[in-house]
């Protein structure tokens, strides 16, 4: 198969190609690029592989782009150039030995075919040629685009030998498999449950550098679901494994929580690509194995597992090395207010209930109300339709609030130097009190969120403390 036509609507290639000549090497495009060319994705990351040095390569294709930034890394031969919003990486053809405790590997050079070989699986390792006797050629000795066409992801030597070499294709696997909606192929799939453990010489930024785009592929569930009956998940997040399965009392069952987990997070990844909120959906029920208990008359109960899920945040954050910012801050959040909207719509929607949530969740307010409806997952659809209209109501009422306090992030009216200065008292606890007394009197609706109302509170409350000292 020729794909010249394809090739052509690219100057880069008719470049590269000249450049590679210039110094006589063989050169071809691999990988990525090639597997999206075929499934028509566009990608901006290309791989050209030479038979010779790429760092020599990249030089020329610098110089002919007129392009002096050019960053090699001659520890492992590869050289990259980053041109008008493209990636370019260049490398010589090489083969590669692996010792048992490290993903990295012996490099020596090699012919294409090696370098083909050493690929993880098939749908990465076609080449296209760029070299003038066979430019736009299709090079697929391990039948990589039958697989695409099968939609079957496939390693081009024994799965075992893949895997054990660098585990983190076990992780690479089942995140394209998730990206590209295709399967494992069977033996592939097996070999990856008898290398699991090896998972454990990879570093932890790098699987969850794989996790985070399991995570944002368009149906995540999909890649759970592999990750589980793959023993990977169990290796650096067992707090969600932990939620699998049903427990049943005197007829009495709860849900099985880990794939309830799943359909909300799937339910908000039809509606946001935001990553952090699809962490909130992931976390959100965390704690209930925690708190799980039995009550006969009730049933089954997980009271306080936002306030527990809530503190699990940041450790879990910290071990799967999370950014542990704004960012950690924000799933925190989410997970701990999960329950107040649904709260809210059992009973009447109090003004002052409206402005606590509105003052705890400010901005993310919305984000909030996404995971609230994302977490109706009933197969009753009368039941769902009576919660998602009282979703409507509570948002409805939040919107009303807010126009009218404009309590969503506010700080409350009165400093606590204007306290010290308005009284002329010393910096103590009471000024905390103070502040926390005008701020719940504002979220009641004893008083209005300005600072004259504030103002004539605060001297109500200090005459009733006996701290008056204005002169």
């Amino acid at each position: 198969m020729n794909f010249s036509d394809s090739l052509d609507k690219y100057t880069i290639f008719n470049k590269v190609a000249k450049a590679a000549e210039k110094i006589n090497v063989p050169v071809y495009v691999v990988g990525g690029f090639v597997r999206d060319l075929m499934l028509n994705r566009i990608s901006k990351d290309i791989d050209f592989v030479c038979v010779g040095s790429g760092l020599e390569l990249a030089k020329e294709v610098a110089s002919v782009l007129n392009e002096n930034s050019v960053t090699y890394f001659k520890k492992y031969g590869t050289a990259a150039i980053r041109y008008q919003g493209w990636d370019f990486e260049f490398v010589g053809a090489r083969k590669e030995s692996y010792s048992q405790d490290s993903r990295n590997p012996v490099v020596e050079d090699g012919s294409l075919k090696d370098d083909q070989l050493r690929r993880d699986f098939t749908i990465n390792a076609l080449a296209i040629s760029l070299n003038k006797d066979d430019f736009g050629v299709l090079i697929d000795p391990f039948n990589g685009l039958k697989d695409l066409k099968r939609k079957i992801l496939r390693t081009p030597q024994n799965p075992d030998i893949t895997f054990s070499d660098d585990p983190l294709r076990m992780m690479r696997a089942i995140r394209f498999a998730t990206q590209l909606g295709f399967d494992i192929e069977p033996d592939t799939f097996d070999a990856i449950v008898r290398n699991a453990d090896r998972l454990k010489i990879v570093s932890q930024e790098r699987i969850t550098d794989e996790l985070n785009k399991i995570i944002l592929s368009p149906i995540p569930s999909y890649g759970f679901k592999l990750l589980l009956p793959a023993g990977l998940l169990k290796l650096f997040f067992p707090e969600l494994l932990d939620l699998q399965g049903v427990e049943t009392i005197d007829d009495k069952s709860h849900k099985d929580n880990f794939y309830h987990t799943l359909k909300v997070l799937d339910n908000v990844s039809v509606i946001s690509d935001f990553l952090w909120l699809r962490w909130a959906a992931i976390m959100h029920d965390i704690a209930k194995p925690k708190t799980k208990r039995f009550d006969p008359k009730r049933g089954w109960t997980f009271h306080g597992h936002e306030d527990k899920g809530a503190k699990m945040v940041p450790v879990i954050f910290r071990r799967l090395k999370l950014p542990l910012d704004n960012k950690m801050q924000f799933v925190k959040k989410i997970v701990r207010l999960h329950l107040r909207p649904i709260s809210l719509v059992k009973d009447e929607i109090t003004d002052s209930a409206i402005r606590r949530l509105l003052f705890e969740a400010g901005d993310d307010v919305d984000k909030l109300m996404l995971l609230c409806r994302a977490d109706i997952t009933s197969k009753n659809n009368v039941r769902v339709k009576r919660y998602l209209a009282n979703f409507d109501r509570v948002e409805k009422k939040l919107k009303e609030v807010e126009e009218k306090d404009k309590i969503r992030n506010f700080q409350p009216p009165l400093t606590g130097d204007a306290i010290i200065k308005a009284l002329n008292i010393k910096p103590s606890k009471v000024v905390g009190e103070i502040k926390e007394e005008i701020k719940e009197a504002i979220l009641d609706g004893k008083i209005r969120n300005t600072r004259e109302e504030a103002y004539s509170l605060m001297i109500d409350i200090a005459k009733r403390m006996d701290i008056l000292k204005m002169e």
